[in-house]
């Protein structure tokens, strides 16, 4: 009699993780929590001091950008992520309200603090109408690299915010996230293929394929590993540099198994998680080992 009981609070538990995860995938709440791992990963591999700051300013941004798209590719997410669309329909207010009063609050405590280079966080409002109506999407491959170009700005935004722009460290991290980002954002266009092609844009998923996409990502993914161990064999790059690696050896577990009947948590959990798991490792071995 009891079996039946712990297979249903076993379910029961299961679903309840599920539901959580999706909340913080079609919130936009884990991809923010993302570009925020990005900047821990810059700071603590620059060797910089942590601040509060900088983290807010990232994670409101990215959660103003994102919900604006959410609701600028409404009617694209209802052939591709239909329960991101209802989402999105029913929350997606509430959720913008968030990121408006948040990014501004940002830009408020920017100007009263009297930080240098404030002006710059217009940027993600840039970014985001460029993106949102402004074409870019339309184009073959520029999209992915304009979204790596967008992320790949935030290390640059640590340096310039600790006053360490052009060091080797800062523009190493914001080449290998753009790398990254830009690789990241091809496999993520193989859950929109049907949807891209009633829209009329062109994605390497729907020109070449999904197979053709994945050995081309997976390509991508181990010229910049070697590109890594390039950089910081002929430089002055400490070590710690090679932790970088996690996320290319995350990156190729995650290639092989894109396809487009596969959901949010797979794309917006696993795949953009490759942030928050490299911040962990960052992290971790900066504690234990280096």
């Amino acid at each position: 009699m009891t079996t039946p009981t712990a297979i249903g609070d076993g379910d029961s538990w299961y679903a309840s993780l599920e539901r959580f995860l999706r909340l913080l995938v079609h919130s936009n709440l884990f991809i923010s929590l993302s570009t925020m791992s990005v900047v821990l990963t810059t700071v603590v591999l620059a060797d910089l001091p942590l601040e509060a700051l900088p983290l807010f300013i990232v994670f409101a941004a990215t959660l103003f950008v994102y919900t604006v798209n959410r609701f600028t590719d409404l009617e694209e997410d209802e052939a591709n992520v239909p329960d991101r669309a209802s989402f999105t329909k029913r929350y997606g207010r509430y959720l913008l309200a968030l990121g408006v009063g948040l990014y501004v609050g940002a830009i408020a405590i920017a100007i009263t603090q009297g930080l240098p280079g404030a002006i710059y966080l217009l940027l993600p409002l840039v970014v985001a109408v460029l993106y949102s109506v402004g074409g870019i999407k339309q184009l073959f491959l520029l999209k992915n690299g304009f979204v790596g170009l967008a992320w790949g700005a935030i290390p640059l935004g640590v340096g310039y915010y600790y006053d360490q722009l052009w060091t080797l460290e800062i523009l190493t991290i914001t080449g290998y996230v753009t790398a990254m980002i830009t690789v990241a954002a091809v496999v993520f266009d193989v859950k929109d293929i049907e949807g891209d092609r009633q829209e009329g844009i062109a994605t390497v998923p729907n020109t070449l394929g999904v197979a053709a996409t994945r050995r081309y990502a997976q390509a991508a993914n181990v010229a910049i590993a070697v590109a890594v161990v390039a950089v910081v064999l002929g430089t002055d790059l400490p070590l710690a540099f090679c932790s970088l690696l996690a996320m290319n050896a995350y990156v190729a577990c995650y290639i092989p198994f894109a396809r487009p009947e596969y959901g949010p948590l797979y794309y917006g959990f696993v795949i953009d998680g490759e942030h928050v798991f490299l911040a962990a490792v960052v992290v971790a071995l900066e504690l234990l080992v280096w």
